[in-house]
């Protein structure tokens, strides 16, 4: 009798070990060792001592930086309020300064500093920093985002489980009702944590909240569909695709000119990206690249659409045609329910 309870219980501690290696390789991969890769700068004027500087500054650099040259300071502000480049560099024989933008990125904001700041102590002057875009001055690191990205997360994908697991019993259509229910709660309490609790948003909170919805009912989606195949290891694959892959390449807190070329990627089309720059667009950057964050949320949304319909015509298909359908469910919600209690406790 030992044998069998041992198995089941070495059974169950697969996912947590598999969190356990796969948060490690994510978060280590992503955040442990941040050195610039690609960063774009600029360097204002357009003299051929200008170009020369640039050059060789691009040569030393290698592939640590990408280097442009921009005509005015004014056009400069613009590059930096789309998040084209992180920092432009104007050269002054006394005074040079460097512009940046802080709510876009507070490190990328620092490895510009560290890039410019010993060009200008060769020429034997301090380097004048002027912020375009500063944070609130209650998130003046401007990461405040990247927690409450991790407060939505973790409501939703843990709502999946408890849906998955306690509404086995109840039709399709029902626990995607509730899904949609959740979203609206779960993003209802991002947008007053983001608003009336820690003032990380002064203006447009219903602008932030709707951007937290599409995130949210994304994640409750996919994950209500999944549920239909995986069962069980539900909680893993939403642990995978709405943690290890999507904090770390939501650029919260670096970007992915700082990281390597897989999280870069990663952070072009993925949900945590889409939510965290979109609402920096909304706050900060007159919703300046506003429109396409949007279109990643929505296309993650159909996504989780797509998913819970493929799982509902599933169920539809694998129920016997002349099954009694309350005894169904109720076999399905006695075997959910052996899976309950790990689902919401290793799904936290």
């Amino acid at each position: 009798m030992r044998t069998p309870a041992l198995r089941h219980v070495l059974t169950h501690l697969i996912t947590p070990l598999l969190m356990c290696i796969g948060m490690g390789l994510a978060y280590m991969g992503a955040f442990v060792t941040p050195e610039p890769h690609h960063l774009p700068v600029a360097v204002v004027g357009s003299g051929p001592g200008t170009k020369v500087f640039a050059q060789t500054l691009k040569d030393e650099a290698g592939d640590r930086l990408d280097v442009r040259t921009v005509g005015t300071r004014a056009e400069t502000v613009g590059l930096l309020r789309s998040r084209d480049i992180t920092g432009a560099y104007v050269p002054a024989t006394k005074s040079p300064e460097l512009v940046v933008a802080t709510a876009a990125s507070d490190m990328d904001a620092t490895a510009a500093q560290k890039v410019f700041a010993p060009v200008a102590a060769e020429r034997g002057a301090a380097l004048k920093v002027t912020d375009i875009a500063a944070p609130a001055a209650d998130d003046p690191t401007g990461q405040g985002l990247f927690f409450l990205l991790i407060a939505l997360s973790i409501g939703s994908y843990a709502s999946v489980a408890a849906l998955g697991a306690a509404g086995a019993a109840l039709p399709m259509r029902i626990r995607a009702l509730l899904a949609l229910g959740v979203s609206a709660v779960v993003s209802g309490i991002g947008a007053l944590l983001a608003g009336p609790v820690f003032h990380l948003a002064h203006h447009d909170l219903a602008g932030v909240w709707g951007m937290a919805w599409l995130y949210s009912a994304g994640i409750l989606f996919v994950g209500v569909g999944l549920h239909t195949f995986l069962k069980r290891w539900t909680t893993l694959a939403m642990m995978v695709l709405f943690v290890m892959l999507n904090f770390t390449s939501s650029g919260g807190l670096f970007r992915p000119d700082l990281q390597n070329a897989f999280f870069g990627t990663l952070h072009a089309f993925w949900n945590g990206a889409g939510f965290v720059e979109g609402v920096r667009s909304l706050l900060y950057f007159g919703r300046d690249g506003l429109s396409e964050n949007l279109w990643t949320l929505t296309v993650w949304l159909l996504l989780g659409l797509a998913v819970t319909a493929v799982a509902a015509a599933h169920e539809r298909a694998k129920a016997p045609a002349a099954a009694d359908t309350s005894a169904v469910r109720e076999a399905a919600a006695a075997q959910e329910a052996e899976e309950a209690e790990e689902e919401e406790a290793v799904g936290v």
